[in-house]
């Protein structure tokens, strides 16, 4: 199982990778942030990101903070950050 730290920033135009804040992935998700609307639509961007179930995606800390920590089951740290970064447009093969 691997964990991700993810930001997100609820209200956006369309869900999807928003850069980085620090060291982690910033996602945009279009729901807002009202009865775990953003949660959810987070919840099915990862799934369908990382190609597992949604509920292999569990959102483990910070349900109601923008920063969260996520645990996906079937992919280990270092697959999760790769997947994230090939979705990156402004990452370079070196990192």
């Amino acid at each position: 199982m691997g964990r991700l730290h993810v930001r997100v920033q609820p209200g956006a135009r369309r869900t999807g990778f928003a850069g980085w804040f620090g060291d982690h992935p910033k996602i945009a998700v279009a729901a807002p942030p009202v009865g775990g609307a953003a949660n959810d639509e987070l919840v099915g961007w990862l799934a369908e990101r990382f190609g597992v179930r949604r509920r292999d995606v569990r959102i483990v800390g910070g349900a109601s903070s923008r920063t969260k920590r996520i645990d996906v089951i079937g992919l280990d740290d270092d697959e999760l950050l790769a997947r994230i970064r090939a979705v990156d447009p402004s990452s370079s093969a070196e990192a």
